[in-house]
């Protein structure tokens, strides 16, 4: 009997033999993967949040995937972030954050985005729906879905890995659709761990088809408006931070152009026609509102901003009285009509839609081969306009040119609308209550979407992280332009710039205080008084703390050349601006909202 060779076994051999004998080993995913798929699957780019329990591992794992994920140090400015993020590209930016006291921290971004009308989804981990319900103290137990249903368009909770598409489906649709909003989406922590074959985790995700659907008006509505414009002596096109969301900007500018009707352009809508466009009124506020007698208002609400339509701001004798104007009201949200006075031709749609109507209306009205032509307004009304903005902007102009020592809100702010002028498509962040104010009526933009502000609540505590957002999306440089106390609010996010290497100039107007820095505590005790900060504090500094550019300027030759200078390195700079602490007002322009303003002593 023969000996037998002895066999060499290969690693090839064994791989070989186990695939014979061996069941394949099913591909499965799990929720973090289908959170971020889902993500991707509808066009969503970037995450702004805050890692920690139970989110940290979606963040890395989102980063992984080739998401763009930008960690801030506070959430509710990551919430700001992804909020002027949806008002800047229509899409809904979304804010990731922990549970409980993180959640809360972006509660209040994301009602600021309802009331603003601005896309976001707030996408927070939470505790066990059983431990919360029977309430046996969890890790930051909170009933977090019920506290942001009030605060939010809507509201979602996802318990199941399979429902996570059809969750972000739902989040995506209800941020965007009709009038865009804030909405919250709840994943508890276990949900990230579940996991589910593959396959069918692919099939669950759901793209969303035609999220925004466009809403056309009725003819029968279109007609009334444009009957109501024909007829009108003084009419006067308002256009709010809406019609600036809508990117209609074309059709927007050839209504006003083609009509020939001044238009005054709120904050946020600056820029959609030129400030320096020869039918704006914005100079001439004070006077179109209570002479016009049709208002159109076009992504516009009459709101606190338009002093709800009525009061001596719109010709009445007192704060209730109607000033007898007609109005015409573009908005997609038919509750919006009638929310203060009488709305005589409501237009009900997405701003592109009506415009568009409205315009092949004109059109048709304004028929050449029929020798008729859209009647533009009378002179005597663009004339008297024209004779008050004239002296508006001369006047203006006269104390721009002013020098004093030391720098107030005027001659610095030359130097910023010098600056903006120079560089339109740079974005600009505002805030502040003097700070706002003047520069909303000192510097000209140029190009829609390029102001970012406060919008309709008028809060304080926005700048950083638009700011942050508005470079990540834009990627043009961002000019902040922050009193001193607005930027405290925020300020710590100047490292977040420097982590990201955004270019961002931000520049702090620093009077000492609130509104400024001149009051005295009435006791005399050590106490400085609640609107004093520390004198001649530098933030220059704290820019510095973090590899940024810090610089200090008194005067406005200093201050144009460190900005040119951040515009040219796009550099994160901050720009500690010393200004007279007696200049500006208390309350800004709404001393009438502050009932002791003005009584400082």
């Amino acid at each position: 009997m023969g000996t037998v060779e002895p066999q060499v076994v290969t690693a090839s051999d064994v791989q070989e033999h186990l695939s014979m004998t061996t069941d394949a080993q099913p591909q499965v995913t799990d929720g973090f993967h289908l959170v971020i798929d889902a993500l991707k699957l509808n066009g969503i780019d970037t995450i702004f949040g805050l890692p920690g329990i139970p989110i940290t591992d979606l963040t890395r794992k989102a980063q992984a995937s080739g998401l763009r994920v930008i960690s801030f140090r506070h959430e509710q400015n990551a919430g700001n972030a992804a909020a002027i993020a949806g008002f800047m590209t229509q899409k809904p930016g979304i804010c990731l954050t922990v549970s409980a006291p993180g959640f809360l921290n972006g509660l209040s971004a994301l009602a600021n985005a309802t009331t603003n009308c601005f896309p976001m989804i707030l996408m927070s981990g939470s505790s066990e729906r059983e431990i919360v319900d029977l309430q046996q103290g969890d890790y930051e137990e909170m009933d977090q879905l019920a506290i942001a249903k009030p605060l939010a368009k809507a509201a979602f909770r996802v318990l199941h890995a399979e429902d996570i598409g059809v969750g972000i489906a739902r989040a995506i649709r209800a941020a965007v659709s009709g009038r865009p909003g804030g909405v919250y989406l709840d994943l508890p922590a276990k949900l990230f761990a579940q996991t589910m074959d593959a396959e069918a985790g692919r099939k669950s995700l759901i793209k969303v088809i035609d999220p925004a659907p466009r809403q056309s008006p009725a003819r029968d509505a279109v007609q009334r408006a444009v009957e109501l414009l024909k007829g009108a002596k003084r009419p006067l096109i308002v256009l709010g931070k809406g019609a600036a969301y809508a990117q209609a900007d074309a059709d927007i500018r050839t209504l006003v152009e083609r009509t020939g009707i001044p238009y005054l352009p709120m904050s946020m809508a600056k820029g959609l026609l030129p400030d320096t466009h020869e039918q704006s009124a914005a100079a001439a506020r004070s006077y179109v509102l209570p002479e016009a007698d049709v208002v159109m208002l076009v992504g516009a609400r009459l709101n606190w901003l338009l002093s709800h339509g009525k009061g001596k701001t719109w010709g009445g004798k007192d704060h209730k009285a109607w000033g007898g104007q007609k109005f015409i009201q573009i908005d997609i949200s038919p509750q919006e009509a009638d929310s203060n006075v009488r709305i005589d031709a409501p237009l009900v749609g997405d701003i592109g839609s009506c415009v568009s109507a409205l315009l092949a209306a004109i059109d048709s009205t304004a028929d050449s081969a029929a020798g008729r032509s859209w009647a533009k307004p009378p002179a005597e009304w663009t004339g008297a306009i024209a004779e008050r903005k004239n002296k508006n902007l001369a006047k203006m102009a006269e104390t721009l040119a002013k020098n004093p020592v030391p720098m107030n809100f005027h001659s610095a702010l030359a130097v910023v609308r010098d600056i903006i002028k120079a560089n339109p498509d740079a974005i600009l962040v505002n805030e502040g209550a003097n700070a706002l104010d003047f520069t909303r009526s000192i510097v000209d933009m140029h190009k829609p979407r390029k102001r970012l502000d406060v919008g309709t609540w008028g809060i304080m505590g926005i700048g950083m992280g638009f700011a942050v957002a508005a470079a990540v999306v834009s990627r043009q440089p961002v000019i902040a332009i922050e009193g001193d106390s607005a930027f405290g609010f925020s300020g710590m996010e100047v490292e977040t710039l420097c982590r990201y290497d955004l270019p961002v100039c931000v520049v702090i107007f620093n009077n000492n205080g609130v509104y400024g820095g001149t009051d005295v505590n009435p006791t005399g005790a050590p106490d400085v008084a609640p609107t004093v900060f520390v004198k001649g504090a530098r933030y220059d500094k704290l820019m510095e703390a973090f590899g940024g550019v810090g610089v200090h300027v008194t005067n406005p030759a200093e201050l144009r050349k460190a900005m040119e200078q951040a515009i040219r390195s796009r550099k994160p700079t901050l720009i500690n601006a010393v200004i007279d602490e007696t200049a500006g007002t208390e309350s800004g322009r709404i001393t009438r909202l502050n009932p002791t303003s003005g009584k400082k002593k």
